[in-house]
């Protein structure tokens, strides 16, 4: 027997008609990317919204099509969050900080037909255009004013195109397992690997992420996401944001300490969040000037491990809490966060930052369990530790056009790659990474592509890439050489032989040559054992 309730599809559009109805004059501010600052209700971006939709039709986008976006977190980008997925289009946020080969790749498996870019990223495309298969149409976010020369096929000014659309445009109902948007990881070895996710999920995803126990967003706060909107869907924050009805900042393209302090205090901003990187450089310029932080409350911190330091120094000097939170391109991505249970409400601060080294407990709609090599369950007594592996319904079921996937089992589990405790509280903590992935200011450097390009130089005889800790960055990677007989390899032939093959932010930041590496009985390296013989090496970058 079925229940006597209306079956209204769980829909992307339905976040912002909340918006716009019950909140429409609650604002939504934007560092421009020309300089300067942006402002408007979410009824504007509504309608703004419904006319992009209107424009993307004219383009020939229909449903499924995949609109892509290079692009920095401003009300443009949200318009056309809204504006494609709303459609029934799918919004395809594309990483610029990735190598140009991996944007090819990504552009072309996804199968872009129109795509969207911020002034920032034009020479980018301009080197690129030529290469991607589906895009019929190439749209520079800005207006007439600033519109620059383009040397792109069929490129159109945004506001242009706005300008000759209509308003008059109704958000069309369809099956909420549509898929909304699609986004790509590329933490893992080889190609990246497409997330699409479905209307349900995001709004579901939303509905849990809002919940006081997690990112806790009301109608009263300012929310600022300084994570970019090509990272995950900014974890969120452009769809609980207007759920909630809450005023929400977006930052542009500017991420230094002096910018995101004017933004928090001139905005009233509540809620943050972002990697670690941001926010030491945002201590670092609170205590060179000796500023305050007036209105946050709490910072949503993950993408790398939070150093116990940073927790203290956000609650002790500035009463701001941070939330330590852990999740993954596959998991939408909020999987944990770290808020205390019940009995737990007066724990001391020393108690609060011991807690805080930990990526927390699962939240409504999200099982996690850690399991040995053979897939048993192991205890959660804080000792064990094991593959981390998590399932729920906004936890992806398989790759975009991948048949199958050994991280997918056939219980519906999904393993993360990363290894973890899981104590008596269900607090969970990462303790290692299967694939020896490199994560350095919350982005992924794989160890392995690093060392098939050092093994190409003719000197070299084998190479290891390990990550090593570094005080801004979390981790930095570190190259173990090996030379040919008789080569006289130097530390700067190294790193220069990089240069063009991998994004410059993924060169590693120091060399070092020995006579031989580990390797297991397989002939395998032993990553585990040059870990441990590098845990104290101090990088040439680590003093800035």
């Amino acid at each position: 027997m079925e229940g006597l309730m209306m079956g209204t599809q769980l829909l992307v559009s339905s976040l912002l008609r909340n918006a716009a109805i019950n909140h429409p004059t609650t604002e939504v501010v934007s560092r421009s990317v020309e300089g300067p600052i942006h402002r408007y209700g979410y009824a504007d971006l509504e309608r703004r919204a419904r006319r992009l939709a209107n424009a993307l039709q004219g383009l020939g986008v229909g449903p499924s099509d995949r609109v892509g976006t290079l692009a920095w977190n401003t009300w443009r980008h949200l318009e056309i969050y809204y504006a494609a997925s709303g459609s029934g289009a799918v919004c395809h946020t594309i990483n610029p900080r990735l190598f140009p080969p991996q944007i090819v790749y990504i552009v072309n498996h996804g199968e872009d037909k129109v795509l969207f870019l911020d002034l920032t990223f034009v020479p980018l495309v301009e080197q690129l255009a030529s290469r991607f298969e589906t895009v019929e149409a190439f749209v520079i976010m800005t207006d007439e004013a600033n519109m620059p020369e383009i040397r792109l096929p069929g490129a159109l000014c945004f506001e242009t195109l706005m300008k000759a659309a209509s308003e008059d445009f109704e958000w069309p109902s369809f099956d909420e397992n549509t898929a909304s948007s699609l986004c790509y990881s590329s933490g893992t070895t080889g190609n990246p690997k497409g997330v699409l996710y479905s209307h349900r999920s995001t709004v579901l995803h939303a509905m849990a992420a809002a919940l006081p126990d997690v990112v806790d967003v009301s109608a009263r706060d300012v929310t600022m996401p300084v994570v970019p909107m090509f990272h995950v869907n900014a974890w969120g924050f452009p769809y609980y944001t207007p759920m909630m009805g809450a005023k929400l900042v977006l930052p542009g393209p500017l991420a230094d300490g002096a910018s995101i302090h004017e933004l928090l205090e001139n905005e009233g901003v509540t809620i943050s969040a972002g990697v670690p990187t941001v926010w030491l450089g945002l201590l670092q310029y609170l205590e060179e000037t000796g500023k305050a932080l007036s209105t946050v409350k709490r910072l949503v911190i993950g993408g790398s491990a939070v150093p116990r330091a940073m927790t203290e120094a956000f609650l002790d000097r500035y009463g701001v809490e941070v939330r330590h939170a852990w999740g993954m391109t596959e998991m939408s991505p909020l999987g944990t966060i770290n808020t205390p249970p019940h009995g737990m409400q007066d724990e001391t601060p020393e108690q609060f930052c011991d807690r805080q080294v930990k990526q927390g407990r699962a939240f409504f709609g999200v099982e996690m369990k850690i399991v040995d090599d053979d897939d048993n369950t192991l205890p959660e007594d804080g000792v064990a530790f094991g593959m981390l592996k998590v399932r729920g319904p906004w936890v992806c079921s398989a790759y975009y056009k991948e048949s199958g996937s050994d991280t997918h089992d056939g219980n519906g589990w999904f393993a993360t790659g990363d290894v973890a405790t899981i104590d008596e509280t269900r607090n969970m903590q990462v303790t290692d990474r299967s694939k020896d992935v490199i994560k350095s200011g919350g982005e992924w450097i794989s160890s392995i592509e690093l060392e098939n390009i050092a093994v190409g130089h003719p000197d070299v005889a084998e190479a290891a890439s390990i990550g090593v800790q570094h005080p801004k960055w979390d981790e930095r990677p570190l190259l173990v050489v090996v030379r040919r007989e008789g080569a006289e390899l130097s530390r700067g032939d190294m790193l220069a032989y990089f240069e063009g093959r991998v994004a410059r932010w993924w060169v590693p930041d120091d060399v070092v040559f020995v006579d031989e590496l580990p390797h297991t009985a397989t002939g395998k390296l032993l990553k585990m054992q040059l870990r441990e013989d590098y845990k104290d090496y101090v990088l040439p970058t680590a003093g800035g």
